[in-house]
């Protein structure tokens, strides 16, 4: 089957690649040429372990191709899928469908032959309602068919998520796009992947509860972390303790800095003007989405107290090791480092940071950090060392090494990666989330 995937960013380069390593004929399809450039280059626009290598094989086998043409793209495609961006509008949170309309009005215009439009974009409620409409009026003669199908791929493992998904959710109103839709996944359905078909609403409403009642589950730890420190108890055994119960499970319940990322913050608002719109609020996301926000400024206060407090900070240093919102990609949006480094900046502290690969990304969003190329640099010179985000290369960092390099011997591990009695045997104050 010919895909066509219009969009080659996150989800858009990942979905095509996979579906191409699956035996698909896929086309990706972006209006940025120095993105299409690069990728005939066989350079990733973004970070993600593994992208390079599948892209690769699959561009060698002629499986998967690159191009500008939307018009030469999607001829002959059964499948078209819309995988463009929709960021939060500025100013009033919900979601910009502007490319994903701008899309559908030109797949309309150029449609030659029967196909399926599958918008694998995040979208509000009725969106396809909408994309279905701009398709009709475009006046073509060839049979479409309106789907959804939300993507629920991790950063930092997104292959893996694809090939092998909890489930596979279509929201088809009609036997042509879901026998279309049935032909698209059948390599994983033949690996008893779990394929739900729902209406296209109940689709996509599905991603947006999705995550917001992960990001609950994040902004609800750390609430307990907090408890946890006034009381005495330890946040990670708590979070064991409750995790254990098959109904709530152990996933999302590592306290920490607060959620990030390109997911959740966005689609917890868009989730809240929806309901808002229609008169069905949704006080738990509304407090959510709070908490999680004011917490980012609290982890820098934190940071802070370490230094002695703000009234005595100007002109100290501190390390920040981890500048993305997760380990595993280059994505800095909505990633709790900015935050802490502007609070500690408004504090007049020095900043030096390292990360693996966010970097280039952070320099824009954070003019006044130093960055680093190597954590032992950052460190240097410090009076407290922050773990901001838990690569793996800082979860072995060399505590001797560490002691002789920085000012004063302060850690504070806002992801809890160390073992306090190591850090603490080691000479250093150690400051840890929810625990003694």
């Amino acid at each position: 089957m010919k895909i066509a995937m219009v969009g080659s960013g996150y989800v858009g380069l990942v979905s095509g690649a996979c579906f191409a390593d699956f035996g698909h004929d896929v086309v990706c399809i972006d209006k940025d040429q120095s993105k299409i450039d690069l990728l005939h280059d066989g350079v990733m626009p973004i970070y993600e372990p593994g992208l390079d290598a599948l892209v690769e094989s699959n561009v060698k086998s002629g499986s998967l191709t690159f191009t500008t043409d939307l018009a030469e793209g999607i001829k002959d495609a059964q499948a078209i899928f819309i995988a463009v961006g929709t960021p939060s509008r500025r100013g009033d949170g919900h979601a910009d469908l502007t490319f994903v309309y701008q899309v559908a009005r030109e797949v309309g215009e150029h449609l030659a032959n029967d196909a399926v439009i599958v918008t694998k974009s995040t979208v509000p409620v009725g969106t396809g309602d909408e994309v279905e409409r701009i398709l009709a009026d475009s006046g073509t003669t060839h049979q479409f068919s309106v789907v959804s199908n939300p993507e629920f791929l991790r950063e930092g493992a997104a292959i893996r998520d694809f090939k092998r998904p909890d489930r596979i959710v279509i929201g088809a109103e009609d036997e042509f796009g879901r026998n279309i839709m049935r032909e698209v996944y059948r390599p994983l359905f033949l690996n008893e992947s779990p394929i739900l078909f729902v209406n296209r609403r109940s689709s996509e409403l599905i991603k947006y509860a999705a995550n917001a009642f992960l990001a609950t589950k994040i902004t609800f730890i750390n609430e307990m972390a907090d408890l946890c420190e006034q009381v005495g108890a330890d946040v990670q055994d708590v979070s064991r303790g409750i995790g254990m119960d098959n109904r709530i499970g152990p996933k999302f319940l590592h306290a920490g800095p607060g959620y990030g990322g390109s997911c959740f913050p966005k689609d917890t608002l868009a989730l809240l003007k929806t309901a808002e719109d229609y008169e069905s609020p949704i006080r738990i996301v509304e407090a959510v989405v709070k908490v999680n926000e004011s917490r980012k400024r609290a982890m820098g206060r934190k940071v802070l107290e370490a230094l002695g407090g703000a009234d005595t900070a100007r002109g100290k240093k501190v390390a920040l090791l981890g500048l993305t919102f997760k380990p595993n990609t280059d994505d800095m949006r909505d990633s709790p480092a900015i935050a802490i480094a502007q609070t500690l900046h408004d504090a007049g502290v020095e900043i030096a940071a390292y990360d693996p690969e966010g970097m280039e990304q952070a320099k824009p969003l954070m003019p006044d950090v130093t960055m680093c190329s190597n954590p032992y640099d950052a460190i240097e010179g410090a009076n407290v060392v922050a773990i901001v985000t838990e690569w793996d290369t800082f979860r072995a960092l060399d505590l001797n090494r560490m002691k002789e390099l920085a000012q004063d011997p302060v850690l504070v591990d806002l992801r809890n990666i160390y073992q306090p009695s190591d850090v603490r045997s080691a000479g250093f104050t150690y400051v840890s989330i929810g625990r003694d």
